[in-house]
């Protein structure tokens, strides 16, 4: 059993920063592929980002593209997201996930453990 908390979210103006941070308690940090998806109001879930086991190999939504970075410590059991000029439109609750499949990054299917979110809100 995995737990995932984050923090990290808040209010920030357009052009701004904020950065994510997932705690995960449990054995085996780095056997899991750790993604980051976000859901805004009225809207369905979406992938943002996935990084595999070692950190060689990420993936990042169209949208967030050249914006955020993802980035795991192994030793501190700790996935990060580095957002940078953020937008209203980037306006979410953001989540952590942990995935044991190393198929399907972006499908949040895939994901078997998610924490409880971080809101992130981005003023115009």
């Amino acid at each position: 059993q995995v737990q995932l908390v984050e923090s990290g979210g808040g209010l920030v103006e357009a052009g701004g920063s904020l950065r994510l941070s997932c705690a995960a308690s449990g054995p085996t940090f780095s056997n899991y592929v750790m993604g980051w998806f976000r859901q805004a109001p009225g809207k369905e879930r979406e992938f943002v980002a996935a990084i595999y086991w070692n950190g060689r190999f990420s993936y990042y939504a169209d949208s967030v593209e050249g914006r955020f970075t993802i980035s795991r410590d192994n030793a501190k059991n700790t996935v990060y997201l580095q957002m940078d000029s953020l937008n209203p439109e980037d306006t979410a609750l953001y989540y952590c996930a942990a995935s044991d499949d190393r198929y399907g990054p972006r499908d949040p299917q895939r994901y078997k453990y998610w924490g409880q979110g971080t809101q992130v809100t981005v003023s115009s």
